[in-house]
């Protein structure tokens, strides 16, 4: 059965972790670094330590109004997309107040410094680094957290989510990186009013141990105006009395991942494990190439008895780093879970098709003007079980109602251009945003009818059959960042990962066993799982025949 709270075990030892805060009680100056987006009751158990000075980074920094005029260029007017920002938080401090906070610091006895900053005004002391996964910032923001710095409590969710993608989340990573040198204590905030937290020398083994083994992350559900109810079924979801559109339980950005010790458990952001054991866990490869940053993802697109996707478009890389500052594109590709009656993917544009008359009609259709006719100008086609559809950058696509797409693709999420929505309001009641302009200026019209049979469309080649075990790669054109295989193992198979990190999928069939030097590690049906660049070769067994999809940065 589908797993939906993965957790790998480090220690059988719960008292590693501490549930209160009385090791400080006697220290002289504590420093608590921040990532935004964690909750006040932090702050209030630390105070309550009773510290005759508490100084909160958050004064320290210059106003709302003036941080804002900074990053309009960074924002944007759009309700999704900005630009990547490359500055440091020092560039938002006030000089003058740092000098006085460190003063203050030198000059009081017993002090907390606290805040997303904090760690930038002494070295002394001890330093507690609080963390919360990117997954749950976003569920705050849409219970009414504001940005960091910021008052916006009731804006549009989009917009808060597109602040901190651009701006907060990669200047507190490059902070973070800087704190896991020297920071004494992990301190998770996952959940609310719960204090659970760990050595830093503990939570460092924990990341070790995970960088060399296979694992999973710790998966999450989302509704959406189009989603579907077969993750409720075969996952056994909760019921929300809506949907659940997607499933993200193969996307490190976003996902955490569960540390147990003994009757306790340490949830930390994935990032944390590519920010610490890049190597261990990427390959010497994929880090020269990509840096610190995990470049594959693995998500469900469910729309069993829900609708069509919006008909969407991903940038080239030029464009993307023109105009987003992002280093690399989204390349993807749909392997069908499920297809049911009526199941299609609309995937390049038909032979011969006139882009102006196309975009105009698009244009026409955002007015409200017509309806647009998507298969007059886009293919479609008829789907089935197991079929792969290869979705290079610039590719019209997306996948109709009654289908389960397992989404393989490379990391950057927020750059879909939509192009038709089918004329509907999203659940929040708005329009959902399109971006005709960005996406005639992305799309790429020879990718059409000819090109999508020739290259795109269940292609493969045997890398092995023995008679009892086949392997096909699937992610053949030079356009995909990625090479995917489709593994097919009847009872025993070993693979090698060549130095390089592996996302894996069991696809069909209902578990089978990892095993490698260190651990046997089960895996159930539709779920995700990654097999460092550190584990040389590891063996799939299972007492039943099963099919796995793997994807690899194509070397």
């Amino acid at each position: 059965m589908y797993d939906k709270f993965p957790t790998t075990k480090i220690s059988s030892d719960s008292s590693k972790v501490y549930k209160d805060l009385s090791i400080f009680k006697d220290e002289s100056l504590v420093i608590v670094e921040t990532f935004p987006g964690v909750s006040d009751d932090v702050l209030e158990s630390f105070k309550s330590l009773g510290f005759n000075k508490v100084i909160n980074t958050i004064d320290l920094f210059i106003s709302e109004e003036e941080m804002n005029k900074w990053l309009k260029p960074i924002l944007t007017k759009d309700r999704v997309r900005g630009r990547k920002f490359f500055g440091e938080i020092i560039d938002f401090m006030d000089e003058d107040k740092i000098e006085e906070a460190k003063k203050d610091i030198v000059n009081s006895n017993k002090v907390l410094v606290y805040g997303f900053g904090a760690s930038l005004l002494s070295h002394e002391g001890v330093l507690v680094f609080v963390d919360v996964p990117r997954w749950e910032i976003q569920m705050r923001y849409r219970k009414g957290m504001p940005n960091f710095n910021a008052s916006n409590y009731d804006e549009d969710n989009l917009k808060k989510i597109k602040r901190g993608y651009f701006f907060e989340w990669p200047m507190a990573n490059k902070l973070k990186k800087k704190v896991f040198r020297k920071m004494d204590y992990y301190f998770d905030n996952a959940i609310k009013n719960n204090i659970n937290m760990i050595s830093s020398t503990d939570y460092f083994k924990g990341l070790k141990i995970i960088a060399n083994q296979p694992f999973r992350l710790v998966p999450f559900f989302d509704p959406g105006v189009w989603g579907g109810q077969w993750m409720k079924e075969e996952f056994n979801l909760e019921e929300n009395n809506s949907n659940y559109a997607w499933s993200f339980d193969g996307v490190p950005e976003e996902n955490s991942i569960n540390l147990g010790f003994g009757k306790y458990v340490i949830e930390t952001p994935v990032i944390n494990l590519v920010l610490a054991y890049p190597l261990d866990l990427l390959g010497r490869f994929v880090y020269q190439r990509y840096g610190a940053e995990f470049p594959i993802r693995f998500d469900y697109l469910d729309t069993v008895k829900g609708q069509n996707l919006s008909l969407q478009v991903h940038p080239p890389v030029e464009l993307i780093q023109r105009e987003f500052g992002m280093a690399y594109t989204q390349s993807e590709s749909y392997y069908l879970m499920q297809s049911f009656e009526g199941g299609v993917v609309y995937l390049g544009v038909k032979n011969d098709v006139d882009k102006k008359e196309m975009f105009d009609d698009l244009r026409k259709a955002q007015e409200g003007k017509i309806i647009f006719d998507a298969e007059k100008y886009v293919n479609v086609f008829p789907s089935k079980k197991h079929d792969h559809y290869l979705i290079p950058p610039g590719t019209i696509h997306c996948s109709g109602s009654n289908t389960v797409v397992l989404e393989i693709s490379t990391t950057p999420n927020i750059f879909t251009f939509k192009l038709w929505d089918w004329g509907r309001l999203g659940l929040d009641g708005l329009p959902r945003p399109t971006h005709i302009d960005l996406g005639e200026e992305a799309i790429n019209m020879d990718n059409n009818t000819d090109f999508v049979n020739k290259y795109l469309v269940n292609q493969s080649k045997i890398i092995l059959d023995d008679g009892e075990n086949l392997v096909e790669e699937t992610g053949l054109t030079d356009d995909q960042h990625l090479v995917t295989t489709r593994i097919h193992v009847k009872k025993s198979l070993t693979l090698n990962n060549n130095e390089v990190v592996s996302m894996m999928n069991l696809v069909e069939g209902d578990s089978c066993v990892i095993k490698t030097d260190k651990i046997d590690y089960e895996i159930h049906y539709g779920e995700t799982f990654i097999v460092p660049a550190s584990v040389d070769l590891f063996t799939i067994e299972s007492k039943e025949a099963v099919i796995l999809m793997r994807a690899q940065v194509r070397k």
